[in-house]
């Protein structure tokens, strides 16, 4: 059994009815040590590193990042685990296990409280499929501190965020997560390393925080501007913001693509992060 044993533990917590998998929370808990090895290896832990894990499961990868972290600070939204990973962790000091949802919490009160003396800050996490975009974008637009997230999601997902321009999953989310991240794709995780199995492949992505061209408050009208200009994707941007808005007519519109450089019938899919920052600062001139 060697390394495997504590995995080949959680799978049979499950099997054996100790713990009941629940679909609303996209329960499907990563077993392989591998992945669980190549993910913390990406997150270049030290012991000044302290780590915010989302959803923690059955503790697989929670078990080894103890013994890296300066701190790690855990979020698990269902209450029927909290006895299993008190118990699993209990003889570690630098825990901090929070039963509460992520998309509800206040994530900078928790760091100032769990977190102090920590040198930088990772989030590392298997996200729920089915609220991966907002957790990622709760992270981006209200918490502040952090370094890196590590984050595992659906292989279509983590394709489309670190996406380039004129390739086919390239979309609003790509330009979005950008204008605040590196983002990278590290590698694909097979839904067969999974218990239990899920109906579709993983990946896991790295995403540097940089720092963002605008203030965090000024996004949220940013990001609205990138979504018209994606609304229908086969249609040209000229057409998606003359639907949106009504600042300039067409014909306006097109010469200020023209005076960026862009052709007058270009898509979305066809810019760069920076040519929607200019053409956002240049077109709300108007305002």
């Amino acid at each position: 059994m060697g390394k495997n044993n504590d995995n080949l533990i959680r799978k049979s917590i499950v099997e054996q009815g100790e713990f009941s998998i629940k679909k609303k929370f996209s329960q499907n808990f990563l077993l392989d040590e591998n992945i669980i090895n190549k993910i913390i290896d990406s997150a270049n832990i030290d012991d000044l590193t302290g780590v915010i894990e989302i959803g923690p499961g059955l503790g697989a990868l929670t078990k080894k990042l103890v013994k890296k972290a300066n701190k790690l600070l855990i979020y698990e939204i269902d209450k029927d685990l909290i006895p299993y990973l008190e118990e699993f962790l209990k003889d570690y000091k630098n825990i901090f296990l929070l039963n509460k949802d992520i998309l509800k919490t206040d994530v900078n009160l928790d760091i100032k409280t769990y977190l102090k003396g920590v040198k930088r800050i990772v989030v590392i996490s298997n996200l729920p499929y089915h609220i991966t975009t907002p957790i990622i974008m709760k992270f981006l637009e209200e918490v502040n501190n952090i370094n890196s997230m590590i984050l595992m999601m659906q292989q279509e997902v983590a394709k489309r965020i670190t996406s380039k321009p004129n390739t086919k999953d390239y979309n609003a989310l790509s330009v979005i997560i950008q204008h605040q991240t590196n983002a990278k794709y590290l590698f694909k995780v097979s839904k067969n390393v999974f218990y239990p199995q899920p109906k579709v492949d993983s990946a896991v992505i790295k995403l540097d925080i940089i720092t963002p061209p605008d203030n965090k408050n000024d996004n949220k009208e940013f990001y609205s501007f990138v979504h018209q200009c994606f609304s229908q994707r086969r249609k040209t941007l000229v057409n998606n913001l003359s639907n949106g808005y009504e600042i300039y007519s067409k014909e306006e519109l097109m010469n200020i693509l023209e005076e960026l450089g862009l052709h007058s019938m270009v898509r979305a899919e066809a810019l760069k992060l920076d040519h929607f920052i200019i053409l956002y600062k240049k077109y709300f001139q108007k305002k």
